[in-house]
């Protein structure tokens, strides 16, 4: 039996903390004199809503296992991108498979967005569809059990299991709930730096809090119809993003552990390849695309800029890379389809992945040339079990097959290759931007409504990771789970 009852206040419990929080762009319309009406009653009417039924279970004791977890795990995403969509149909005047799929893109820090103007929104709407990055970043799931500690720990667990990115849910603390706090601690230490650093090299308080919002969340969502390429000629501006950038794409209980004193928190495989593929893919790209029109430095800042964001899935632009040619599109999308750290608060299939499937394939070679040795593989000295490095191969047979799916559907609509190509990568991937028709410098307007349903879809499967939501599609789960 389902247990609906802890769902539902499990549910009402994060909707009130979140809808809370978004009386803050409300606050920032009054300050800047914006007709923020609607808005006021969709997020009043919102909190009500979650009030009437949080407190009438108020008194009921919460039991969670795992499948409670995934469904309250989806069943969030999907209430809160219709949440998050109401100010924006109401307020912006767009309709509402349009709201939804910026709402959506919006919490699962995709970046894509649907505005051809950007510039013209009022502010209260621009600082929450920043919010949103904000409050999705670190995890709707992970805010939820560090703020209410309402459910026992195991029922804690399996939640943060139901939604953490990565292929361990490796613990600070003793407590979950702790170990949350924490993660949401540090969150908040690199948002307010970076805030700082943008402030302090010229921009204002306004763009500073909504790029940093956007920047740490790894999200992408600009105040700027050009995104960070209205700063370019501000080499503070795009080195701190970019510091920023790769930052937010360390796992974050490395960030824990090295301000907790752990000097060697950074000292991983993972970590390693992840800063060296950002460097050799960088370096690669400033010898593709540099042609002299540009002088070197410029060349070199624009590459190392581009492939911070989308290897960390945050895709801010500082220039339209997909006129750089072949070669270039080329690494970009290399970037596109490897992600950042597991337990970061980007996208994407992440570096550990990658580095456990490849001395999986080394591991086999040597098998075959000889049989009867026992060779295990190990990451940072620990051996890796083989339920992990099955989980890792279903992973990439999921997130393959629903790339596919998505590319071949917006194919068969008729949609040119690169479009179909770059919208599922990008979509499924978190990364936002992508080539042709949806390159650095468009937006994803021109989808008919039932497209960005769909692709809302594929953004959450995304976010999520493939299995927390297929795993809704097996009827092993409803009867035996």
């Amino acid at each position: 039996m389902i247990n609906i009852k802890s769902i539902l206040k499990f549910v009402s419990a994060v909707g009130i903390v979140i809808f809370v929080v978004f009386l803050i762009p409300i606050a920032a319309g009054y300050y800047y004199h914006e007709d923020v009406t609607y808005h006021l009653y969709v997020i009043a009417g919102l909190l009500a809503l979650n009030f009437i039924v949080f407190f009438s279970l108020k008194n009921y004791t919460m039991s969670f296992g795992m499948k409670e977890s995934i469904i309250s795990v989806n069943a969030i995403w999907i209430l809160l991108g219709i949440g998050g969509a109401l100010p924006l149909y109401f307020q912006t005047g767009i309709d509402f498979s349009s709201a939804f799929f910026e709402a959506i893109s919006g919490f699962t820090t995709t970046g894509a967005t649907v505005y051809t103007n950007i510039e013209a929104l009022p502010k209260s709407i621009l600082l929450h569809r920043s919010l949103m990055h904000w409050v999705g970043g670190m995890g709707i799931i992970v805010l939820g059990v560090g703020l209410f500690p309402l459910i026992n720990p195991s029922g804690s667990l399996s939640l943060f299991k139901a939604e953490s990115t990565g292929i361990s849910t490796d613990k600070i603390t003793p407590k979950i709930k702790d170990t949350a706090n924490k993660l949401w601690g540090v969150y908040l230490l690199f948002t307010i730096a970076n805030i700082l650093s943008l402030k302090f090299f010229g921009m204002n308080w306004f763009d500073a809090i909504n790029h940093a919002f956007a920047t740490v969340s790894t999200g992408g969502f600009s105040t700027k119809n050009s995104s960070l390429g209205f700063w370019v000629n501000s080499d503070g501006i795009i080195w701190t993003t970019i510091f920023f950038m790769i930052i937010s794409g360390i796992n974050f209980l490395a960030h824990i552990r090295f301000l907790s004193g752990d000097l060697k928190s950074y000292n991983s495989e993972e970590i390693k390849w992840y800063l060296f593929l950002i460097a050799a893919l960088s370096a690669l790209l400033t010898f593709a695309h540099f042609n002299g029109f540009a002088t070197l430095y410029q060349t070199l800042k624009n590459s190392i800029f581009t492939i911070s964001s989308i290897m960390t899935t945050t895709g801010f632009a500082s220039a339209d890379y997909s006129t750089w040619g072949n070669a270039s599109i080329a690494l970009v999308m290399i970037a596109m389809i490897i992600g950042a750290n597991a337990g970061s608060t980007a996208g994407g299939p992440k570096v550990i992945r990658y580095l456990i499937y490849f001395k999986n394939i080394s591991l086999e070679i040597r098998r075959s040339i000889k049989p009867d040795s026992i060779i295990s593989i190990f990451v940072d000295e620990k051996p890796i079990k083989s339920n992990i490095i099955s989980s890792i191969f279903g992973f990439f047979s999921l997130y393959i097959l629903t790339i596919f799916f998505v590319m071949i559907y917006l194919y068969a609509r008729g949609y040119d290759e690169m479009t179909s190509i770059s919208t599922a990568m990008t979509t499924v991937g978190n990364v936002g931007p992508g080539f042709s028709l949806v390159g650095p410098a468009e937006n994803y307007a021109f989808y008919a409504w039932f497209d960005k349903i769909i692709l809302s879809f594929a953004m959450i499967i995304g976010r999520l990771e493939c299995y927390t939501v297929f795993i809704l599609l097996s009827k092993t789960f409803w009867k035996k789970f």
